[in-house]
């Protein structure tokens, strides 16, 4: 299964205004990076989110979000939330927020 473009143009959009975004095809999928660092992606039709080990436990206590685990080794700090998780705008800006958030706190890679 291809990835879902667009949940893809909706993040695109979202990030639109933020400096720094770069999409790149990657597992896949598609990733958005923040100075070089992941923030979210697409994997099939589901959202990726960079939140951090301090925010992956409660994350998976909501509804519609599981572990990121394509592989067989779940990433911690990382969850995949379901589309039901994002069905509107308002849903998938909060995911994104959340994960800016956590991102924005991490240095700088270079491209």
């Amino acid at each position: 299964m291809a990835f879902d473009e667009t949940l893809t143009a909706r993040i695109r959009d979202a990030l639109a205004g933020e400096h720094g975004v770069v999409e790149k095809k990657m597992f896949g999928g598609v990733g958005f990076l923040l100075h070089g660092n992941m923030l979210v992606g697409v994997w099939k039709d589901s959202l990726i989110v960079r939140l951090g080990p301090d925010n992956h436990d409660d994350a998976l206590r909501e509804e519609h979000v599981r572990e990121f685990d394509i592989t067989g080794k779940p990433m911690k700090g990382w969850v995949m939330v379901e589309p039901r998780g994002i069905a509107d705008d308002d849903q998938l800006q909060d995911w994104i927020e959340r994960a800016l958030k956590f991102v924005k706190a991490l240095p700088r890679k270079e491209n």
